[in-house]
């Protein structure tokens, strides 16, 4: 009896360790193919990862390319308006149209006819054309006082994007100042560098040769004769700029380089302008202070420009800016009130003004002024 218990056990214990290494080798073969399937998984996330470096080395590559074209390109644009600044316009180089709008000064000034071709001694920037709207301002040495870039600060930054596009703005340098053309030109330069890029921005210089002879009153010790000498050659430096200016765009705004403007000013002119039903007008103030913010339509200019030519030694521009209308627009035996009265339809005022002037030293050496706007 005993004997049977024995087996019964052994048989028992034979099942239990049977079932136990069926159990031990199914989990031992589980394992296994877990273990075989993570290696797989490792090495398809390795493949993947492998791919995505390849795929952002690609990516970083193409970025570095991209990165040394625009480098280039600018590098190229720079090179092109660094070298604009130094080069002197010849006769060959010049563009015909905008070379033939100064051949109206040697009518005036028998000293030019012995020059070829006139023309800015330097110019930076892309000699724009064809857009609607052409600033002019002209700037000269006043010592140690500029407020120049005050002013291109305030003229550009309250253009929106499409307007800077479809203007250009010019300074004039009127002083032969090697070392003020070459400080404006600097200035200009660095602070400026993507209107200049653009084209959006000009900077031309007046050839000292195309003044008559007035040295004779700069020179003088009399005061008056000095501030007669400075008024000729205001007169003449607007000229030269309206004559460049003019076959660029369809209106020419006259600005100078002591203001600042309003907000959206130019979107202000823009819808203004587009208000007047007649093309008869010959000019309009956005401004009442002597010459700035003078709007003419360029196809005018030239007009303008001979009628100051007559009249330059005469009186300031301002001035002769009221007599031109006289001249055209009142009839013979016209009373003058019924003139000035018909003019209010040419003549044009906007309201409120768009410009400030914010100069204190005038560009006559040792004056100061305090002229304001009141409208502003």
């Amino acid at each position: 009896m005993r004997t049977r218990h024995v087996n019964l056990l052994i048989t028992l214990v034979a099942v239990v360790l049977f079932s136990f290494s069926c159990f031990c080798i199914s989990r031992m073969t589980q394992t296994s193919n877990q273990l075989t399937n993570c290696r797989n998984h490792i090495s398809e996330f390795k493949q993947s990862i492998l791919r995505l470096k390849n795929k952002t080395e690609r990516n970083r590559q193409e970025l570095l390319n991209a990165f040394k074209e625009m480098k280039l390109d600018i590098s190229e644009k720079e090179h092109d308006a660094k070298n604009a600044v130094e080069k002197k316009v010849n006769a060959s180089d010049t563009n015909e149209t905008v070379s033939d709008a100064f051949e109206v000064l040697k009518f005036f000034f028998p000293h030019l006819r012995k020059v070829d071709r006139i023309y800015p001694d330097v110019i930076m920037g892309r000699e724009k054309t064809g857009v609607t709207f052409a600033l002019g301002i002209p700037t000269v040495n006043r010592g140690n006082y500029s407020y120049l870039k005050q002013t291109l600060t305030s003229i550009l930054s309250r253009m929106t994007l499409p307007e800077e596009k479809d203007s250009v703005v010019i300074v004039s340098i009127a002083d032969s100042n090697e070392n003020y053309v070459k400080s404006v030109v600097d200035m200009i330069t660095k602070k400026f560098k993507r209107q200049v890029t653009s084209g959006s921005l000009e900077v031309i210089s007046i050839p000292a040769y195309f003044y008559p002879n007035i040295s004779h009153a700069a020179g003088s010790t009399d005061d008056s004769e000095k501030l007669e000498s400075w008024r000729i050659k205001q007169v003449l430096d607007f000229c030269f700029l309206m004559l460049y200016a003019q076959p660029k765009a369809m209106y020419y705004l006259q600005l100078e380089d002591d203001i600042i403007a309003n907000k959206m000013y130019l979107t202000k002119i823009t819808d203004f302008v587009h208000t007047i039903t007649s093309n008869n007008w010959l000019y309009i103030e956005f401004s009442v202070l002597g010459f700035i913010g003078k709007l003419f339509k360029s196809e005018d200019l030239t007009d303008f420009v001979r009628f100051f030519l007559m009249f330059y030694k005469n009186k300031p521009v301002d001035l002769l800016l009221g007599d031109i209308f006289l001249v055209k627009m009142c009839t013979p035996g016209e009373a003058l009130e019924k003139c000035i009265e018909r003019n209010k339809h040419i003549r044009i005022r906007y309201r409120p003004s768009l410009f400030q002037h914010v100069g204190i030293q005038s560009s006559y050496p040792g004056r100061e002024q305090y002229f304001k706007d009141i409208y502003y």
